[in-house]
């Protein structure tokens, strides 16, 4: 024990904060000389050996004994789902389309990616209420959203 490896713990007791590295394959007087603390023989005993995650000895691996389950569809197109509340936040006459969208901090450079590449789209809801004029570029728009922007004086247009 030495001034430099104490500390205080949250109750203000003395404590060894910082424990000596353990130095292997220096000599036997050290307690890790000879074979370094690895033991004799066996596959982890060798240099540049081991075995990789989830391998049991031979026995057959939990992964390969539990049954697959389930299906990922990679034809699925996601969608990022847009209230008329947020359109609020523009002006009269914007043409709001996923550049637009971008641009204001609404979808990610990530989300525009994928939307020109057409895995992912953009569907707007009718959840709250429109009080400007817009022309709103989106892939899907539900029929209450739909009403709404006419309503309100604006257009819609699939893309």
């Amino acid at each position: 024990m030495k001034l430099h490896t104490l500390g205080y713990n949250e109750d203000g007791e003395k404590i060894i904060v910082r424990k000596t590295r353990k130095r292997v394959g220096r000599g036997h007087g050290s307690g890790l000389g000879k074979t370094a603390g690895r033991g004799s023989k066996g596959q982890k005993s060798r240099a540049g050996a081991g075995v990789r995650p989830g391998f049991e000895g031979g026995q057959t691996p939990l992964y390969r004994r539990l049954p697959k389950r389930g299906f990922k569809n990679f034809t699925r197109k996601e969608f990022i789902e847009l209230n008329l509340n947020v359109l609020n936040n523009f002006d009269d006459n914007a043409v709001v389309t996923p550049e637009f969208l971008n641009e204001n901090g609404i979808i990610t450079n990530a989300q525009l990616l994928k939307i020109k590449r057409g895995k992912l789209g953009i569907k707007v809801l009718g959840t709250g209420e429109l009080t400007k004029k817009l022309t709103v570029h989106a892939t899907k728009f539900t029929e209450t959203a739909k009403e709404k922007i006419t309503a309100a004086g604006g257009n819609v247009e699939v893309i």
